[in-house]
């Protein structure tokens, strides 16, 4: 085999084998990554194996482990832990962690453990076919947000495997999947059940202080829930919130003086606005979903989510007069047809202008 100093990338991955060892060779990654694999059978299907990276392996090394791994029989022997496929997802999140944002890697790591390591834990990466991944997918239908979240996750593992050549190049089996069609949903609270969720005794939430604070920001800013939840102190000053990890852009919240009395009575004991129990960490992303179930109970708003105070602080901006700009800015919108859904809830005004301009210019 020729030195893997002397192989260069292209544009896509290739392989080079070993003339006299069978099932040996060399990966080439466009990226220059060179990865030595091995390739056997095992009970009727071709499996992959990294034997290391070429970069620390050399060519003698990398052969004697191959050798070791194609004398195991068919039948026997543990499956080495780079090919099983929450070794390969962990690789996969270590390299995203890099362009991912935080919130966007929790939510898919819970995900990851949620939804995918039930059905998957300890499957060689390489084994896992289209078949048994239309299943899954089909297995998770009543949950269709969930499934949708994780088909990708899933997909970016099996890409990831595809680089050291566990899973041949193009072989990913969650090609071709359709995501299921959600109906729009937007749900906006009334004056008269904002009142009542107003009205709701603290003693009676059954809760801690940081996830009542936790809700009362979420109804006061209009910010969405991971942004809340992972506020550090240093992101709030001079009656704003300096979002570093905004969905789009790092952006400003400014403060009406009913948020900024939240913050205040909270105490400051970690760098988090609101930790969890142990204060190493912000408060779990469950606890503000489950305190808010007994939230909407007591206050009778039984199908209100909690995303639901985001479309009801947008929706009373533009009913008290605020533009779709203006709107859209406090709710960290790019684009202004995002926040133009929202417009529909000032209707009653828009009505009540035509009206007046149609007495004026009617002549009445």
């Amino acid at each position: 085999m020729v030195g893997s100093w002397t192989l260069r990338p292209r544009r896509t991955a290739y392989d080079i084998r070993d003339r006299d060892l069978k099932g040996f060779g060399i990966r080439v990654a466009p990226s220059g990554r060179r990865t030595w694999f091995v390739h056997v059978r095992r009970d009727g299907e071709r499996v992959w194996r990294t034997v290391g990276d070429a970069g620390t392996v050399v060519a003698s090394e990398a052969r004697a482990r191959a050798m070791e791994l194609l004398a195991v029989p068919p039948s026997g022997g543990a499956v080495p832990e780079g090919t099983v496929l929450e070794a390969v997802a962990e690789d996969m999140f270590r390299h995203r962690a890099r362009h991912w944002k935080p919130g966007t890697l929790e939510v898919n790591r819970a995900c990851h453990r949620s939804r995918i390591l039930p059905r998957f834990r300890g499957r060689p990466v390489a084994g896992i076919t289209r078949g048994e991944v239309r299943q899954w997918f089909a297995s998770l239908a009543a949950v269709p947000g969930a499934a949708n979240r994780a088909a990708p996750v899933l997909s970016a593992i099996m890409r990831r495997a595809e680089e050291p050549g566990l899973r041949r190049e193009g072989t990913n089996p969650c090609r071709g999947i359709v995501r299921y069609r959600r109906p729009a949903r937007e749900r906006f609270l009334s004056d008269a059940e904002l009142r009542r969720l107003s009205e709701i005794p603290e003693r009676e939430r059954g809760t801690g202080t940081m996830t009542v604070a936790a809700v009362r920001l979420l109804v006061l800013t209009g910010c969405r829930k991971t942004e809340v939840r992972t506020l550090r102190w240093t992101d709030h000053r001079e009656g704003r919130l300096f979002l570093r990890d905004g969905r789009t852009d790092p952006r400003t919240v400014w403060l009406s003086s009913a948020a900024r009395a939240v913050l205040d009575a909270l105490p400051r004991g970690t760098v988090w606005v609101l930790p969890n129990d142990r204060g190493d960490g912000p408060v779990p992303e469950w606890e503000p979903d489950r305190f808010w179930r007994h939230v909407r109970t007591g206050a009778g708003l039984g199908d209100v989510r909690l995303d639901d105070l985001r479309h009801t602080y947008a929706s009373m901006a533009i009913r008290h007069g605020e533009t779709i700009p203006a709107t859209g800015r406090l709710l960290g919108h790019l684009n202004a047809t995002t926040t133009l859904r929202y417009a529909h809830a000032g209707a009653g005004a828009l009505r009540g202008a035509a009206e007046a301009l149609g007495a004026v210019l009617g002549g009445r």
